[in-house]
């Protein structure tokens, strides 16, 4: 199921362009417009589940062996030695796009980028 004004589900039917670095039947993934650091990537369900809740449980194993390979190639390019997965859940978590959505992003020694909680 799409929903036709989600700006996720237009890129996954391709009505717009983005810059697909995997896809296969249940998943895509895309550089983000707006990277926190090079090779930021959005691992993204081609249906539309609003959160993690919504995704059926079925598909949780072939989701991280695409953050595996995605993480990888990253590795493997040069692009990162580590990586942070971020994932919100709900307006009050900072979830602004409301499709289910994994950040991917790339991490290099003395890169200035902290991810820390209170």
């Amino acid at each position: 199921m799409n929903n036709k004004d989600c700006i996720f589900c237009k890129i996954a039917r391709k009505e717009i362009p983005s810059e697909f670095i995997y896809e296969n039947d249940n998943f895509f993934a895309v550089l983000d417009i707006h990277p926190i650091s090079e090779g930021h990537t959005l691992i993204i369900p081609k249906k539309h589940y609003v959160n993690i809740l919504d995704m059926p449980t079925s598909m949780g194993e072939e989701l991280i062996s695409i953050i595996k390979d995605v993480a990888s190639n990253l590795i493997k390019n040069g692009k990162a030695e580590g990586f942070n997965i971020l994932q919100s859940n709900e307006k009050v978590a900072q979830q602004e796009v409301f499709h289910l959505h994994f950040h991917m992003i790339p991490r290099k020694k003395d890169d200035g980028l902290k991810c820390r909680f209170k």
